[in-house]
């Protein structure tokens, strides 16, 4: 028996990277996979990879009506929703000065506002049931700073606080809601012009692990606070990211590489 055997599962933002690995890893382990997103090319390719587990539908997770429609869709075509993963996410990279209102409200539409979404409508179908799980993926950004990400770091922030908010409100309704926060993971958006991996980890010499993540080591946590061995954290934030959040190394000192 799979570790998700049955399960029925929706993964937002799944055309592609993190996405994409926590729909495969899932499918692998049993589940009845839905990829949302709004890349339709990928998804569907992907969707018809995973065979009669998996289903594709765009996909808006800003919008109301749209989780609305999948959410009749998925419970149509696959059953009873039990896991919810809000892996949807965009980024930009402006000082805040440059930033518009315009772009911070989109930042916020699809990875605050989508999480939201989710978290109420299919948190409402699982509470019925009393029970499922939701994992709402934040950053290590989430947990920090970093210039040039005003949007993106104010959207992960709240992603972090809501996620222990909806622990506590769906908790005792036999929910577990938990919160992941991936690093510098090499996918198209952590990569967006698909450099080497080579070059790509030189940029993470100063964190512990001295890599880039891949997006299976993001997905397998998921699959972990989705399923039944996570059935005592709730509320939880687990950190992917080579230990970045640890620190960073002072080159020369004692304990750092080639001392």
């Amino acid at each position: 028996m799979g570790r998700l055997q049955d399960k029925v599962a929706i993964v937002t933002g799944g055309a592609r990277g993190m996405g994409a690995a926590t729909a495969r890893v899932f499918v692998a382990e049993g589940a009845k996979v839905a990829i949302a997103d709004v890349l339709d090319e990928p998804g569907e390719r992907l969707a018809r990879e995973l065979g009669t587990r998996a289903l594709f539908q765009h996909h808006d997770v800003s919008d109301e009506a749209s989780w609305s429609r999948l959410i009749e869709v998925v419970e149509a075509r696959l059953g009873p929703i039990d896991v919810l993963v809000n892996n949807a996410g965009v980024l930009l990279f402006k000082t805040i000065a440059e930033t518009s209102r315009a772009e911070f409200e989109r930042v916020l539409g699809v990875n605050l506002i989508g999480c939201f979404l989710g978290t109420r409508l299919v948190g409402a179908r699982l509470v019925t049931r009393r029970r499922g799980a939701i994992v709402n993926v934040s950053s290590v950004d989430g947990m920090k700073a970093a210039n040039g990400l005003g949007a993106y770091c104010a959207s992960k922030w709240a992603v972090r606080g809501f996620t222990k908010v909806a622990a506590m409100e769906f908790g005792h309704r036999g929910v577990r809601v938990n919160s992941v926060h991936p690093g510098g993971i090499d996918t198209a958006m952590g990569n967006p012009y698909a450099e080497p991996k080579a070059e790509v980890n030189k940029r993470y010499a100063m964190v512990p692990l001295q890599r880039v993540g891949e997006p299976e080591e993001v997905a397998r946590v998921s699959l972990f606070l989705a399923s039944d061995e996570a059935s005592y954290l709730n509320g939880a934030e687990i950190a992917v990211d080579g230990g970045m959040l640890c620190g960073q190394y002072y080159l020369g000192f004692p304990g750092a590489p080639g001392v």
